[in-house]
């Protein structure tokens, strides 16, 4: 089986910062906590910082600030 050399694969983890990310494992992409659609991590704009958990999109950030929502 040949495979990408060099190059992550699989689902990343990482720590959601204010105006940053850390990589804690690297991979291709993260899961919405809303949606579970994968997102790329080059992609990746949306996330929380308080709930360390990533968006695909505003609409779903959004969605997850809705009190009784969480968790």
């Amino acid at each position: 089986m040949l495979t990408r050399t060099g190059k992550p694969s699989g689902e990343a983890k990482l720590r959601y910062l204010d105006a940053d990310l850390d990589v804690i494992e690297p991979g291709d992409y993260v899961t919405c906590a809303v949606t579970g659609r994968k997102i790329p991590v080059q992609a990746l704009r949306y996330w929380s910082v308080d709930l360390q958990e990533p968006y695909f999109d505003a609409a779903a950030a959004a969605s997850r600030m809705v009190p009784g929502k969480q968790g």
